[in-house]
């Protein structure tokens, strides 16, 4: 408000240096009266002013009473509304936290209780793992304890050789434990019956299949491969090569005897990747075939062999039956002529039996063409009649001859 009054006083001011200006610049031809007339309109314009001014200054001061008690009224709404709401946000962020505290504690309780489900899960299936995975280690230890007593071995390579032989081979193709030297007491695992040149039972060839597993010479090789020592896999090699052929020479003196047997054997090897280390060796499996006579097969090997032997079975077999199947055809071409003559026969049955019905048709249009005029009877009349016959009915057919004088 005072900065108002001083610039209402500096205007004022103003103003009045400006009437003396211009007073002052009129000519001098100008009145006295004239002047003291400007003055006292000037005096009165002045107490005018000076009436305004203490009405505004009134005016002022009570306009700053009511803008006093206005703020200060705003204040103490302001005041209490703030009050207000910060009562209610801390009212609202205490349900917050509440709100928030549970849902923490729910979702907490949950994702702990799907935790400790999980893991107790997880230690369940842990602690079922270490129990098969020892029933799998006494299994190991069991299958080791196996493989390492030479006939139980030998009895497995056995068992493996004849589930192959069963699954390519018709029970009656092979045997077991067959003495296939004449006189020898040496009976070997299994036999495959060959076809001989007399075509019977008695002219049988037999093919000796034997199985042999050296587990103790490939171990040691796979050890020595597994630490690095090139000198101990040499030496293993050797060892497991001399074992090979060692094998191979036995199955050549027990079991072959041409001509009962083939020029061949066949060494079973049970494991894929024994089979592959002795064909690995430069040279041993041509040497066995070579010097031994005896073809080295694995399980894969084995089986192609066996399934080359069930095609060439067939063959022969379709072979051996081909001359039935041509005398079958003889008798079957010579029957058909005799079919082709009943044909002929049955042909002229029916050929006469047309010409009867030709006849019986001509007879019963001359039987119509009689009883033509002859009055229709009431069916009630005609039923007895026709329900005993007559012998006149018979006698009075006309036979051939009155069928020709009709036709005449």
């Amino acid at each position: 408000m005072p900065e108002l009054l001083l610039i209402l006083v500096v205007v004022l001011l103003v103003a009045v240096l400006a009437i003396l200006a211009a007073l002052w610049l009129r000519p001098a031809s100008a009145s006295l009266s004239a002047v003291e007339t400007r003055l006292a309109s000037i005096e009165t314009g002045q107490s005018r002013f000076d009436g305004v001014l203490q009405a505004f200054a009134t005016q002022l001061g009570t306009g700053n009473e009511a803008t006093e008690r206005r703020m200060e009224a705003l204040r103490k709404a302001v005041e209490d509304r703030l009050t207000a709401l910060q009562t209610d946000n801390a009212v609202k962020l205490d349900q917050m936290r509440a709100t928030v505290d549970e849902r923490l504690q729910t979702t907490l309780e949950t994702r702990l209780g799907e935790s400790f489900r999980a893991v107790s899960e997880r230690l369940e299936q842990v602690h079922r793992g270490l129990g098969e995975m020892q029933a799998l280690a006494s299994g190991v230890g069991d299958l080791k304890k196996v493989l390492t007593n030479v006939k139980t071995r030998g009895t497995w390579g056995e068992v493996q050789l004849g589930s192959l032989l069963e699954q390519v081979l018709a029970p009656g193709q092979y045997e077991a434990n067959v003495a296939t030297r004449p006189g020898s007491a040496e009976r070997v695992e299994f036999a495959i019956k060959m076809p001989g040149r007399a075509g019977d039972d008695a002219g049988v060839v037999w093919l000796p299949v034997d199985a042999k597993f050296p587990q103790e010479d490939y171990q040691r090789l796979i050890e020595a491969a597994d630490r690095g020592d090139a000198e101990a896999v040499e030496t293993a090699a050797r060892q497991l090569e001399a074992r090979i052929k060692t094998s191979a020479r036995d199955i050549h003196d027990k079991y072959l005897d041409p001509p009962h047997t083939t020029d061949f054997g066949v060494l079973f090897l049970p494991t894929e990747g024994l089979y592959a280390e002795v064909l690995r060796r430069p040279g041993l499996a041509d040497a066995v075939q070579r010097d031994a006579r005896v073809v080295v097969a694995g399980p894969t090997t084995l089986w192609a062999i066996l399934n080359s032997l069930q095609m060439g079975f067939r063959t022969l077999a379709i072979e051996k039956r081909s001359s039935e199947v041509w005398a079958l055809l003889g008798t079957v071409k010579t029957q058909f002529a005799k079919f082709g003559d009943l044909l002929e026969g049955v042909q002229k049955k029916l050929q006469e039996a047309s010409n009867k019905m030709d006849d019986v048709a001509r007879k019963s249009r001359t039987i119509q063409r009689k009883l033509r005029d002859v009055q229709v009877l009431p069916a009630g009349e005609s039923a007895p009649l026709l329900v005993a016959p007559s012998a006149a009915d018979d006698s009075a057919e006309p036979d051939d001859g009155d069928e020709e004088n009709d036709r005449a």
